[in-house]
């Protein structure tokens, strides 16, 4: 069996290591951070096996001038930073063109649709406490807005995604929580959430570290070859030997994978999140207005409102204003929301042009397996993506069809 040296820590990172020790193979995770606390650690909480639309769609161009003008838009560009991310942009405006969507959402599914499975077979007695098959609820203020949202529904129906259409009144009895400003809402009942994905992705972690795996706290800037194969990566703590390297390192992944010859067009959507007080009439399940593009989930430490996206690169600080717009929202749709936030948070959400992620070997060097660019929907795809990366080191047949998560398809 390899030792094979994993590079990132978050949940891709780890569910991949897992999988493969189960395999049998020796396994080292590489990070700065410690499992969880790097993008895994502030996402929505959001488990949608029903999570199908791309980020990308028809008409996403007459949307455009928003994204620099409006500082408060769902997705924002910052202008200083526009130039480095135009080539991305294009891309991703070609990714939304409408022959390509059915593919996209179809292979979306197929990544989505066995994520709580997968992840009991990783967390064990653990996941009784942090998956919840609660369902989740998309919410509409206007016939406008759910007619608007036509194209979410088709690709929904046509992939096996159960729904409900439900009224103002059905809205208000499945989730007393809610203001009356909602006029539609579709629920959907085989998703759900995790209740705390830091404490999934470290719980993983503790499950590796038992069985013989090992964490070590470094930044991987290089990797040795010989013969055209890695066998060492070069890290800040020295050079460590291997026989085979998994790169899963969020948005960083595109850094690594360029020593390699890899030019990858990944971009970071940040994404923000506050944690506010625990209403007394708690939501049940993750609420998503789709005019805020936000998600309102309950959690472990209270309700977590996730969401915007925002391009400006990897250093430019955070912005507080996008960050307080989000508990500002919360407090309009949830009426019993009060209290300044318990936390605040912001991090690189690593994003492909047409929201797939990069899955698969490396097209120059056999024993590089490439497990990156899942964009918002990274804990959804986690448990997958490792069983996934598993099956391609041992050559067995897959769980799914890697295809269209290629690295060769840009």
């Amino acid at each position: 069996m390899a030792n094979i040296a994993i590079i990132g820590a978050g949940v891709i990172g780890v569910s991949c290591a897992a999988f493969l020790q189960r395999d049998g193979h020796s396994v080292t995770i590489y990070d700065p951070l410690l499992p969880g606390e790097g993008c895994s650690f502030g996402n929505a909480g959001s488990i949608g096996p029903g999570s199908v639309v791309p980020l990308s769609t028809p008409g996403i161009v007459r949307q455009a001038a928003s994204w620099i003008t409006d500082p408060d838009s769902p997705l924002w560009i910052d202008w200083r930073y526009l130039p480095r991310a135009l080539p991305w942009l294009a891309k991703f405006i070609a990714a939304g063109a409408s022959p390509r969507i059915n593919g996209i959402a179809q292979a979306l599914r197929l990544l989505h649709i066995d994520s709580f499975t997968h992840y009991r077979t990783l967390l064990g007695v653990d996941a009784r406490s942090l998956l919840h098959v609660s369902g989740q609820l998309y919410l509409y203020e206007s016939d406008a807005a759910f007619a608007k949202d036509t194209l979410g529904r088709e690709l929904r129906s046509a992939l096996g995604v159960r729904s409900e259409i439900l009224s103002p009144d059905a809205i208000r009895q499945l989730e007393p929580s809610l203001g009356p400003r909602f006029a539609k809402a579709i629920y959907l009942p085989d998703s759900g959430h995790c209740s705390n994905p830091h404490r999934l992705v470290a719980t993983i972690a503790e499950d590796i570290a038992r069985n013989g795996g090992h964490f070590i706290r470094a930044s991987a800037k290089d990797f040795e070859l010989d013969a055209e194969q890695v066998c060492a990566v070069i890290t800040d703590a020295g050079r460590m030997p291997c026989d085979m390297v998994v790169i899963a390192a969020g948005v960083w992944s595109q850094r690594l994978a360029g020593r390699l010859g890899l030019r990858i067009p990944l971009e970071s959507l940040r994404g923000y999140h506050v944690m506010l007080p625990m209403p007394e009439t708690a939501p049940k399940r993750p609420l998503y207005p789709l005019a805020a593009k936000i998600m309102m989930t309950p959690m472990e430490h209270g309700l977590r409102i996730a969401g915007t996206a925002e391009i400006a690169g990897l250093d430019a600080p955070m912005n507080e204003r996008r960050a307080a717009t989000l508990g500002t929202i919360a407090k309009r749709y949830i009426p019993g929301t009060t209290g300044e936030p318990i936390s605040v948070w912001m991090g690189h959400r690593p994003t492909t042009p047409d929201s797939l992620p990069i899955i698969g070997p490396s097209p120059r060097h056999r024993n590089v397996m490439l497990a990156f660019g899942h964009g918002q929907t990274g804990l959804i795809g986690g448990s997958t993506t490792g069983l996934l990366v598993s099956d391609l080191v041992a050559g067995r047949k897959p769980t799914i069809d890697p295809y269209p998560y290629r690295e060769g398809r840009f």
